[in-house]
């Protein structure tokens, strides 16, 4: 199931334009540092935070499945996020942090 989750994002996300991409970007980004909560745990360089109960995003740059994975059934202290995120909110923020953390 999870692997079959991971590639229809990831097919779903090359079949999207640029636009619909930065849009998906942007909505992520709001997730992470809002609704998600994730900026109160994980650093992020492009989203100004800086905490170190979770790990450095930017140090083991995640790729999408990691991060939907990790997400939706929470790892060591971190939570399950499915039922508190829609899949769509955490597909756009497993896009956000997979791509801000390669920069």
């Amino acid at each position: 199931m999870k692997i079959k989750l991971s590639f229809l994002l990831i097919l779903n996300l090359i079949v999207f334009n640029q636009s619909t991409s930065d849009e998906m970007f942007n909505i992520g980004k709001e997730i992470f540092l809002n609704s998600g909560n994730c900026a109160t745990c994980h650093s992020l360089k492009d989203a100004g935070s800086i905490a170190n109960v979770g790990p450095n995003l930017n140090e083991i740059r995640p790729n999408i499945g990691r991060v939907i994975n990790s997400v939706t059934n929470g790892i060591g202290v971190m939570p399950a996020q499915l039922g508190i995120l829609s899949e769509k909110e955490i597909e756009a923020v497993a896009y956000y942090v997979s791509e801000a953390s390669m920069n």
